[in-house]
C-alpha cells in the first residue's frame, strides 16, 4: 500500500518537454497544472517529497480537511508548492521564508494562483524566532491551519522553529507537518515538540522515509 501510495503521489509530478533557460517542475494538483521554477543552488528553492505528500493529503482529504475560506500560514513555503495548492483549494495563504527566497517564492505564488482562486495568497518575510510579535502579532494574528513540509533537517535553527510554531499557534490551531527523517539530532526535535503540543502521525511512507503528522497545542479547550 505504502509503494502504491507513494508512486501515485511522484505520479503527479512532471517535466518539460524541452530544455528551457529557467529549471522547472510541474505538479498536477487541486484540478490544475503548476509549474514551480527552481534553483539548484538552495535548498529553499527545490521541491522536496515532503511537499508533494502534504499537498497529496490535502487534496484527497478536503472533506475532512476543509480549507475554503480557512487562514493559512506556510513556514519554510521554498517554492510555493504547498501554499498554491492550499489557495487553490480555497484557502486564504500566507506563504512565508527567508529574505532571499521572497523572490522566486512570489514568482511561483503569482504564476499559478493569479486568476485561479478565491483568495489571493500573500508572501511575507518570517525568519524563524525573529521578531515574531512584531510581524504576527498574537492579538490579530489568528491561523487555522499552519503547515510546513520538510522544516525539520540539518541546520542551527530548530530552537527557533519550534518557538516559531509556539508563536503562531492559538489553542484551536491544527498544524500539518510532514517530515523526511534523516539523522538522530532531527529525529529528537520530534520528542521536543511533542512537549508543547499533541501529536498524531496521520500517514506515515517508509519507503520516502516520510511521517506526515497533525497537531494541536496542549492544555487547550475541549469541547
Amino acid at each position: 500500500e505504502d509503494e502504491q501510495i507513494v508512486a501515485e503521489i511522484m505520479g503527479r509530478r512532471f517535466f518539460p518537454d524541452v530544455i528551457t533557460h529557467k529549471t522547472w517542475e510541474g505538479f498536477h494538483f487541486a484540478g490544475h497544472e503548476i509549474r514551480i521554477t527552481e534553483a539548484t543552488d538552495c535548498y529553499g528553492a527545490v521541491v522536496w517529497p515532503s511537499a508533494l505528500v502534504l499537498c497529496y493529503f490535502l487534496e484527497t482529504n478536503s472533506k475532512q480537511c476543509n480549507l475554503v475560506d480557512k487562514n493559512v500560514i506556510e513556514i519554510g513555503a521554498g517554492t510555493g508548492l504547498v501554499s498554491i495548492v492550499a489557495s487553490l483549494l480555497g484557502a486564504f495563504v500566507t506563504a512565508t521564508d527567508l529574505p532571499e527566497l521572497l523572490g522566486n517564492l512570489q514568482h511561483n505564488v503569482l504564476q499559478n494562483t493569479k486568476q485561479k482562486c478565491k483568495h489571493q495568497p500573500c508572501v511575507k518575510e518570517l525568519s524563524w524566532g525573529i521578531d515574531l510579535e512584531k510581524n504576527f502579532p498574537k492579538s490579530s494574528c489568528h491561523f487555522d491551519y499552519i503547515m510546513a513540509a520538510d522544516v525539520v533537517y540539518y541546520h542551527p535553527f530548530l530552537d527557533e522553529l519550534l518557538l516559531t510554531f509556539d508563536h503562531l499557534c492559538k489553542n484551536d490551531t491544527v498544524i500539518l507537518w510532514a517530515m523526511k527523517f534523516r539523522l538522530e539530532k532531527e529525529n529528537q526535535f520530534v520528542d521536543r515538540f511533542q512537549m508543547l503540543f499533541d501529536l498524531e502521525m496521520i500517514s506515515n511512507f517508509p519507503s520516502l522515509n516520510i511521517a506526515l503528522y497533525k497537531a494541536m497545542r496542549k492544555g487547550r479547550m475541549k469541547a
